[in-house]
Formats: structure tokens, sequence, C-alpha cells
């Protein structure tokens, strides 16, 4: 039994010498192929002129340390979370300024650094309950629904309605603009959902069945703009061929309201929120 133990012994110490004979031989290799370093071919390409950068924004808002962040795909936005247990979505063009909606009627511009107020907007007669922005290459405008049935296209440097649309029959829960920026979809607790036509200046198309009887509360375009997202009040979402106004999917699975839905960046899916307290 011992000579055998020994035997075993001198087989490991063999392997093991000839494993490190083949690193050896492989690190001499290795060397023969090292024949220049980085910096000596570099020294045939032009070198950099002086390379000056400079802090353009300043995103205050967190109340601790910043965790990690990322670009979004729109080239514009910026998403940051924190150890104060939040997550901030940034506007890298406007700095530190947000756009709320409020029960109190209005629409508001805000400097998140200061908290001051430096815009208002107000022509809506009961609460806001929804806003969008226009994508950044068509203007600084937004478009706002509310209790008051109406849509209203609001400039945000001047802080006057320049449009107002009022065909729905009851509460806006949801306007969101077209791709291109020339027009913008509502969803409304009327059961509809409707396109509006911003260089017409009305409404020119109207998505609806005569079986969907609650409330549409959140819609979204498809990143061609062909199709419509809803979801509605019945735990459902419905996809809408936005040129021909008929439906073309229903969406089953969640188990309560669907509250929000967005398509994602580059168009290959979209998410959706419910009070069933899950996302799809």
């Amino acid at each position: 039994m011992a000579t055998e133990g020994l035997h075993e012994n001198e087989t490991l110490a063999s392997l093991k010498s000839e494993a490190e004979s083949l690193k050896g031989k492989l690190e001499e290799e290795r060397a023969k192929l090292h024949d220049v370093e980085l910096h000596q071919v570099a020294e045939r390409v032009e070198a950099l002129g002086q390379f000056v950068m400079k802090t353009r924004r300043t995103l205050k808002g967190h109340g601790n340390k910043v965790l990690c962040m990322d670009w979004c795909k729109d080239k514009r936005r910026i998403v940051s979370s924190s150890q104060d247990g939040k997550v901030i979505v940034w506007d890298s063009f406007t700095t530190n300024k947000i756009l709320t909606a409020s029960g109190d009627g209005t629409c508001a511009l805000w400097d998140v650094e200061s908290g001051q107020l430096l815009q208002s907007f107000h022509g809506h007669g009961a609460d806001v309950l929804c806003l969008d922005l226009a994508p950044s290459e068509t203007g600084n405008t937004f478009v706002s629904g509310g209790c008051d049935k109406k849509a209203m296209v609001w400039d945000m440097r001047s802080g006057q309605c320049v449009q107002s649309f009022e065909t729905h029959d009851s509460d806006i829960n949801s306007v969101r603009y077209y791709p291109s920026g020339d027009a913008f979809a509502s969803g409304s607790d009327d059961a509809t959902c409707r396109l509006y036509d911003l260089r017409a200046d009305r409404e020119v198309a109207i998505y609806s069945k005569e079986s969907i009887i609650f409330g549409a509360s959140s819609v979204d375009f498809s990143l061609s703009g062909r199709l419509l997202f809803a979801g509605y009040n019945d735990y459902t979402i419905n996809v809408w061929d936005v040129l021909k106004g008929s439906r073309v999917s229903i969406l089953f699975g969640h188990e309560n309201r669907v509250s929000t839905l967005r398509v994602s960046p580059d168009g290959t899916a979209f998410c959706s929120g419910s009070w069933d307290h899950t996302l799809r």
C-alpha cells in the first residue's frame, strides 16, 4: 500500500513538472510573436492635438450616491439610479427641467436644481391627466389631456395654447405624439382612441368597436407609426392599424387594468404595466 502511494505521488509530481515545461514553451512561442510594442507602432500615426472637454450639463436631483446610468436610444434622455431609491429620467437637452401635469388644471415647467417654477400653462378646466413632449426635431411643444375632455397643444416658450381639440366624450387618460411629430393620438374613458392631425387642425380617425366598452388608459405608436397600441381598463391591449382604423390584434394576460405601455426605442418590443403589479 505504501508503495502504491509513493507511485501516485511520483506520477503527480511528474505531471506537474510536465505542465510547467509546457507553460514555459508556450511563453517562449508567445515571446517570439511579441516583436514590437504598441507605442512603437503608434509612432507612424499622427498625434492628436490638445483634447479639451467641457461639462455641458450638471443634472441635480438625486439625494444620495449615484450608482449607475445609461443613455436611451434616442440619444437625448439619460436614466440614472441612486442609493436614494430613485430612478430618474433626464432630458440632456433641456438640462434640469421637468414638465408636470396637475390636478389643479395646469401644466408646469420646473427647474429641478432650484425647484423654481419656470413656466405655467393655464387652459384646462379640470384635472390634467397626461402630457407628451413633441419629438425634439419638431420644436418646443407638448400636448396635454385632461378630465375636461380636451387635448391641448402648448408652446413651451410662450406658455400659450396653440391648438385645442374637444371631440372625446369623457376624460382623456393618455396622449402620444406620432413619430414624425405632425399628429398625436389620445386614449379616453369613452372607450375610444383618436388621431389628430396638427397640420389639418382636426381629428382624422377614431379607433373603436362596439364590443369595447371600457376606457383606454394608455397609448403609444410603433416605430413606423403604422400601429397604435392601446391599453384598456378591461385588462386587454388592443393593436390598431393607424391608417385603416381597424383592430389587428388583441392581447390578453394582465389580471387588472393596463395602466401604462411604451414601445422600445428600437421598435422591436413594447412593455405594459398593470394594476396587477406586473410588467409584461
